[in-house]
C-alpha cells in the first residue's frame, strides 16, 4: 500500500462499523457513570466554552476568538481548556457536590492519545480532602470496565486490574526508585528549586540536559522519560505530592511544604487524571499564575489574561477537592481502541490534509 494514501473519513460505512463497539461502549460508560455521581449526590453542572481566560498553565494552548458587542466592538475570548474556573465559581456559589462533563478545547495537540477537542470528567467535594478523589478513581475505574465487560484496561499490549488495589506511591519516591534522582534535595522549603542541582544529577544517571532548561524542563524530561512509562502496570498508579512549583492550583501539602496536595493517576503508562487538595488564597493564586505566564511568555512568547472573577470567587470558596479525568482516555483504556479518534463520534478535521 502507498504510505502516502489517504486514510478513509471517519464517515465511511466501513471505518463507521469498526468504530462502533467503541462509541456504544463510550455511551454505556458515560450513562453508568451518571449513575454513580447521581447515587453519590452530585449535581451536574453544565459550563460555558467561551471564557476570559482559557486557564493559566504555561504549556496549554488555547483557541482564541472574538465576542461582538452589540454596537459592533470587539472583545477576545477564549474557549476554556478546562471547566475548573466556571466549577469553582459554583463551589464559591454554594454548591457542594458537582460533576461536568465537558468538551473541552487544546491547541497544538493531535495524536494517539491527544485531541484538540476532547471530553474532561470533573468533579469536586466541598469539605472532603484529596484522598476521596482517589477512592473514586478506584470505583471509576472499576465501574467502567464493569460496564464494558472487558474486567481490565489496557492500551498497547499492557493491561492493568482495577480491582487491584492501588498503588500509591510519591514523586520524589518515583524518581528516586526509577531514575536514581533524589528530586526534593533541588527544591528548598519555599518551593524555589535548584536548576543546577538537578541538572547536575540527571547528568550523573546519563540523562541529557540542555543548556536553556530551567527546572520545570528538567522534571518533566525525567518524568516523561523515566517514570511515566513504568506506571500503572498490573495495578493502578496514583502519582502523589508534584512540588510546589508544578501545581499551580493545589495547595501546600502540611506534611511537607516542598509539595502539593496533588496527585494524577496512571493506567498502562497512560495519564488518565489529575486531582488536587484546592488552593483557595487568591494572592497565591494570582502569584503563580504570575509564574505559569511569564514562563509562558519565555517558551512560546504569549500569555492568557487573568481571569478577575475567577480570583475574586476565591475569597467565598470553601475548601474542597477536584479533579480532572480524561473520558476519552478512560473509554480507550476500558474498550481495548488505540487511538482516541476512535471513540469520538466525530472526530475534528486534521488541517494540512
Amino acid at each position: 500500500m502507498n504510505s502516502s494514501a489517504k486514510a478513509s473519513p471517519w464517515w465511511t460505512p466501513s471505518v463507521h462499523a469498526d468504530r462502533r463497539p467503541f462509541l456504544i461502549g463510550r455511551n454505556a460508560i458515560q450513562a453508568a457513570l451518571r449513575g454513580f455521581f447521581a447515587r453519590e449526590d452530585f449535581i451536574e453542572v453544565d459550563t460555558a466554552v467561551l471564557q476570559i481566560s482559557p486557564g493559566n498553565e504555561a504549556h496549554l494552548h488555547a483557541f482564541a476568538t472574538e465576542a461582538l458587542t452589540t454596537d459592533g466592538q470587539k472583545a477576545p475570548f477564549y474557549m476554556h481548556t478546562s471547566p475548573e474556573f466556571a466549577c469553582k465559581k459554583l463551589l464559591a456559589a454554594g454548591e457542594e457536590r458537582i460533576s461536568c462533563f465537558a468538551h473541552v478545547y487544546r491547541n497544538r495537540e493531535r495524536g494517539p492519545l491527544h485531541h484538540p477537542e476532547f471530553t474532561m470528567l470533573e468533579w469536586y467535594r466541598a469539605g472532603e480532602g484529596y484522598e476521596s478523589l482517589m477512592m473514586d478513581c478506584v470505583r471509576i475505574l472499576a465501574l467502567a470496565t464493569e460496564t464494558v465487560k472487558t474486567g481490565k484496561l489496557a492500551y498497547r499490549g499492557a493491561e492493568s486490574d482495577p480491582f487491584a488495589g492501588p498503588e500509591r506511591i510519591s514523586v520524589a519516591e518515583a524518581f528516586e526508585r526509577h531514575a536514581g534522582i533524589d528530586l526534593l534535595a533541588s527544591v528548598a522549603a519555599d518551593g524555589s528549586t535548584d536548576r543546577d542541582h538537578l541538572a547536575a544529577e540527571m547528568k550523573r544517571v546519563g540523562m541529557r540536559v540542555a543548556d536553556d532548561d530551567g527546572w520545570a524542563d528538567l522534571f518533566s524530561r525525567v518524568l516523561v522519560e523515566k517514570i511515566e512509562p513504568r506506571l500503572g502496570f498490573g495495578r493502578i498508579t496514583i502519582l502523589d505530592e508534584y512540588p510546589i512549583s508544578e501545581a499551580a492550583l493545589a495547595r501546600r501539602s502540611a506534611r511537607d511544604p516542598r509539595v502539593a496536595e496533588r496527585f494524577e493517576l496512571y493506567a498502562c503508562g497512560v495519564e488518565l487524571a489529575n486531582g488536587f487538595g484546592e488552593l483557595t488564597n487568591a494572592a497565591e493564586q494570582r502569584r503563580r499564575f504570575g509564574i505559569e505566564m511569564a514562563e509562558k511568555a519565555r517558551v512560546y512568547g504569549e500569555t492568557y489574561p487573568i481571569d478577575e472573577d475567577f480570583l475574586a470567587a476565591l475569597s467565598l470558596m470553601p475548601e474542597a477537592s477536584g479533579i480532572a479525568l480524561g473520558f476519552d482516555r478512560l473509554v480507550m483504556l476500558t474498550t481495548g481502541a488505540s487511538r482516541i479518534d476512535q471513540v469520538l463520534w466525530a472526530p475534528v478535521a486534521e488541517v494540512g490534509r
